[in-house]
């Protein structure tokens, strides 16, 4: 298994939803991520990326809904998701606020 994988191709954007938002507060930041990778690389390219400390990671696979559009059914995507934790007094600026 190879772990040098660029950062970028692991952590794909951040997620943002009211609840990811309040998680901000706890300094827990969601993301997308690529779905081969795993907490050690996740982290790692968090690290890199943003020049903070990772205390911790969790992954969860998000599972496809089913989706209409007029007579036609579908479903939309599945996707894993990462929250990553950061050490005290470390933040990630997503937005210029």
């Amino acid at each position: 298994m190879a772990m040098n994988k660029d950062p970028r191709e692991v952590i794909i954007r951040p997620v943002i939803t009211e609840h990811s938002y309040d998680m901000m507060e706890k300094n827990t930041y969601t993301f997308e991520v690529a779905k081969d990778s795993n907490k050690i690389e996740i982290a790692r390219a968090v690290e890199e990326i943003f020049n903070v400390k990772v205390v911790k990671v969790n992954t969860l696979n998000v599972k496809a809904k089913p989706k209409r559009q007029r007579y036609v059914a579908g479903k939309t995507r599945t996707w894993k998701k990462a929250m990553v934790t950061l050490a005290d007094g470390d933040t990630i600026e997503l937005f210029a606020s």
